[in-house]
């Protein structure tokens, strides 16, 4: 028999569940349209689980997440969107370290699809700059090499 869940834990489950499986499929080489629609369902859903459970850390995360597939597609609007809204959960909350790097990450990188050299150095910048605070070397090292993906050449 299998063990029954509270509601709690069942959120939580579908939250990683789906965090999980869109972070495959953002690292997917060959994905297919269906594999991009699902990326943006299951990111979504991720989110939406958070939102139910948890903490603003992880709507911040969640927001991120759905950035970054936005980005991976291409959708400039909807993953300036989230990364903005990424950004105003870091700060509003006092969320530093990793979760703010990131949060400035995502911005550069949605005005990198939009061709937006201004914007998109400044915000790596403020990547950069935010870097320093990141008490983790691996995580730090981590944040440092997404931001080298970040051009526009």
């Amino acid at each position: 028999m299998s063990e029954k869940l509270t509601v709690l834990e069942w959120h939580k489950q579908q939250a990683v569940t789906n965090f999980n499986a869109a972070w495959d499929l953002i690292e997917k080489a060959d994905r297919s349209w269906e594999d991009d629609l699902q990326m943006i369902h299951m990111a979504h859903a991720s989110r939406y689980h958070w939102g139910e459970i948890g903490t603003p850390l992880q709507f911040s995360r969640g927001e991120w997440q759905i950035s970054r597939v936005y980005a991976v597609l291409g959708m400039f609007e909807s993953a300036l969107f989230h990364g903005k809204n990424s950004l105003k959960l870091c700060l509003e909350n006092h969320i530093g370290d990793f979760d703010l790097a990131f949060a400035y990450e995502a911005i550069a990188r949605a005005y990198m699809i939009d061709q937006n050299i201004n914007s998109m150095m400044e915000y790596l910048q403020l990547a950069k700059e935010a870097a320093i605070h990141i008490g983790d070397p691996k995580e730090r090292d981590y944040l440092l090499s997404e931001l080298q993906t970040i051009s526009l050449d």
